[in-house]
């Protein structure tokens, strides 16, 4: 009898065999990114058209030589569009585990695509319009995306959209699982449940089932990949925690029976402050509180110092610098799947970029335009250069 050997993803016995032409796309697609001298240039220009002149002239130029809607949202909508058809090719490239990893990177967008159509449903809008600001690593089949926002808004309505339309998403089962949650917290039928939560709670919920699933997926994997994928989401559940908690001030959330019952129950079951520094979070009601929690993690006080001292940068604009110095990380291994996570969030991050400068630019606003992080930038703090 043979005895099969668990490979481990990552190793340098296999990884190559299997995953080193997708492996080596991604890293020569690492040269698409916006240099410092684009970014230059860009923040230089005084109108819309000169951005495009500009963007001729870097790995854009295909995208945006066609387009003649010369706005931020139209930047964006060229931007994400490159971003979808490069990812779409390396997914076309890839076998398993490669291709579930891929995978479930795009239930993320699957996530607030249908977040976006419930809540949009429920205020009345226009469906042409919801499906148009649907991520398209997102989507579903054209006849799914239609029947989301086409519910009637009762638990009835809740009930069937479930069973008719998500259960057969490949995030059905994170719905069922909050479902079943839920259920048993209130006691009553599954179908009573989404009615009577926001969609914002919902959303933090399933993307709290994502990310655990997702780690432990990729912990499974093993090697390199384990370690560095690991880290990624361990600080992506820190950032959901930490985010739920800022936001549910003022909230009914804050109350310090939602505290422990619904909003502890928001935090993901990973990550540096799980769980000992979640189970301190359940219990500030106030920013002063949460301050005193952080501090007691060095990884996270000095992001918080920035939000409470009235810095020029948000605390969001703190979390995206720290995320694209550990997502640049990623590059520098071999033989990990951690880069192709590491591509898509860093593209994210620079569509971002973009959009904030052409916002600047149409505004005028040219004493804001250089608040943005630029991605492999030589200039970096990380790399030993100084601040813009």
């Amino acid at each position: 009898m043979t005895t099969k050997v668990q490979m481990v993803h990552g190793g340098m016995t296999d990884f190559n065999i299997y995953h080193g032409y997708p492996e080596a796309l991604v890293r020569g697609m690492r040269c698409s990114f916006l240099s410092d001298a684009d970014y230059h240039h860009l923040t230089q220009c005084e109108s819309l058209d000169d951005i495009k002149l500009n963007l001729a002239e870097s790995d854009y130029s295909a995208a945006v030589a066609d387009s003649d809607n010369l706005t931020p949202s139209g930047f964006q909508g060229v931007a994400v569009q490159k971003m979808v058809t490069e990812f779409t090719y390396l997914r076309t490239q890839c076998v398993e585990p490669l291709s579930t990893f891929l995978d479930f990177i795009t239930y993320e967008y699957m996530i607030e695509n249908i977040m976006l159509l419930l809540k949009g449903a429920l205020s009345g809008r226009n469906i042409n319009e919801l499906l148009a600001q649907c991520h398209p690593l997102g989507m579903f089949k054209a006849s799914t995306m239609r029947s989301i926002p086409t519910f009637e808004p009762n638990a009835r309505g809740f009930a069937d959209l479930y069973q008719t339309v998500l259960v057969d998403t490949p995030v059905g089962p994170y719905f069922a699982m909050f479902l079943q949650e839920s259920s048993e917290k209130g006691g009553g039928a599954v179908r009573n449940v989404i009615e009577e939560v926001e969609i914002e709670i919902i959303k933090s919920s399933l993307i709290k089932y994502w990310i655990e699933d997702f780690y432990q997926f990729c912990m499974k994997l093993g090697g390199d990949t384990a370690e560095i994928m690991g880290e990624l989401l361990k600080v992506r559940a820190d950032t959901n925690a930490i985010n739920i908690t800022l936001n549910s001030f003022g909230t009914s959330l804050n109350e310090p029976a939602m505290r422990i019952s619904d909003r502890k129950r928001l935090y993901p079951s990973v990550g540096h402050l799980y769980p000992a520094g979640t189970a301190m979070l359940a219990d500030v009601s106030n920013e002063e509180e949460l301050g005193r929690v952080l501090e007691l993690f060095p990884a996270y006080s000095g992001i918080w110092n920035i939000h409470s001292t009235g810095n020029d940068k948000s605390i969001d604009d703190a979390f995206y610098e720290r995320d694209v110095q550990q997502l640049e990380l990623a590059f520098e291994g071999q033989m990990h799947f951690g880069v192709f996570y590491a591509y898509v969030k860093l593209k994210e991050q620079e569509i971002r970029n973009l959009v904030w400068i052409t916002e600047c630019v149409l505004q005028q606003q040219k004493d804001e335009i250089e608040k943005f992080v630029p991605v492999f930038s030589f200039h970096a703090p990380w790399r030993g250069g100084k601040k813009k």
